[in-house]
């Protein structure tokens, strides 16, 4: 939290947020705010309906929630395929249509979204690789060092094979209508 703070002051925006350390799962403010936001943790509401109903509490009139979510880019074939995607099956996530109309059925409008491309996904992923990396280079002794060696194999593999080609993620800003 001291990170986001210290972040804050040179973008100007430190007197204009507030940072809170915490359980997200059920939190509303006492004052409703203009923006709410859950990036990549849905499941502080239970999965996407539940986290857009309780960011819905947390906003006053006119304002935006933005929800990070993943969806499918293709639909997986198989049960095993939505595995090697990291999901427990293919009813984890929707197609992006799909996914942009069940907002409008919780009575939300999409005025816009982010979508991560492949290259930006790559990015991510590897980043990840090099932070396993260099943690193992660290920490060669570490009782994790066996499972994050293990992981560091094994991800660039199953990325490739599953996670790159099936599965997408976006950021969406929704306003109540």
């Amino acid at each position: 939290m001291e990170q986001a703070k210290l972040r804050a002051e040179p973008l100007g925006v430190a007197d204009q947020v507030t940072f809170i350390h915490g359980d997200a799962a059920g939190y509303v403010p006492d004052e409703k705010v203009s923006v709410a936001a859950c990036v990549g943790a849905t499941w502080i509401g239970g999965g996407v309906v539940g986290t857009i109903e309780l960011l819905g509490r947390s906003l006053r009139t006119g304002g935006i929630i933005l929800i990070g979510e993943p969806y499918w880019r293709q639909l997986p074939p198989t049960e095993e395929v939505a595995k090697g995607c990291l999901a427990h099956s293919i009813s984890d996530f929707l197609m992006l249509p799909d996914l942009l109309a069940s907002f409008g059925h919780l009575g939300y409008d999409v005025v816009e979204m982010v979508l991560a491309d492949q290259d930006g996904w790559d990015r991510y992923e590897a980043a990840k690789w090099l932070t396993m990396r260099r943690w193992l280079e660290a920490n060669p002794g570490d009782d994790l060092a066996k499972d994050v060696r293990a992981k560091l194999t094994a991800e660039p593999e199953r990325y490739a094979a599953y996670t790159r080609e099936y599965l997408g993620w976006g950021v969406f800003a929704l306003m109540p209508r």
